[in-house]
């Protein structure tokens, strides 16, 4: 199948495509004149490619877990990697580590907000008495 093929048959761009095969993550055949063939084992690897992608993996850290197994399918295995083992533990880390980041500024924020909240009530507060004062006058 051509490049628009799979392209309709995954879900991922031309553009993505031709990325993944510039990141050595997908190789294509070529044909006589210089078009990109692929196959169904193409399919599955893009399907893959794009569920690590969703996850939060690099191009590197996909191509390290594509190379573990040459027909690896993230959909449907039962092979162990431990490549790939040592790639999900070290995501699973860094996005608690994001968790808990965003976890303090979201607490910072909310504090920050609450301050502001009361600075604008106790500004109000002022305001209205001085007009009342200037119009007892």
């Amino acid at each position: 199948m051509k490049i628009g093929q799979l392209s309709k048959a995954t879900g991922a761009s031309t553009r993505s495509i031709r990325y993944y095969e510039k990141k050595n993550l997908l190789t294509a055949k070529r044909m006589d004149n210089d078009y990109r063939e692929f196959d169904e084992s193409d399919v599955k690897r893009i399907k893959t490619i794009q569920i690590y992608l969703d996850i939060g993996l690099s191009t590197r850290e996909i191509n390290g877990i594509l190379n573990c197994h040459e027909n690896y399918d993230a959909y449907d295995s039962d092979d162990f990697c431990e490549e790939l083992l040592g790639a999900y533990e070290e995501k699973h880390a860094e996005i608690l580590q994001q968790i808990q980041a965003l976890t303090v500024a979201q607490l910072k924020l909310e504090q920050r907000i609450e301050q502001m909240r009361r600075q604008r009530t106790l500004k109000g507060t002022v305001s209205n008495s001085a007009e009342q004062s200037n119009q007892s006058i």
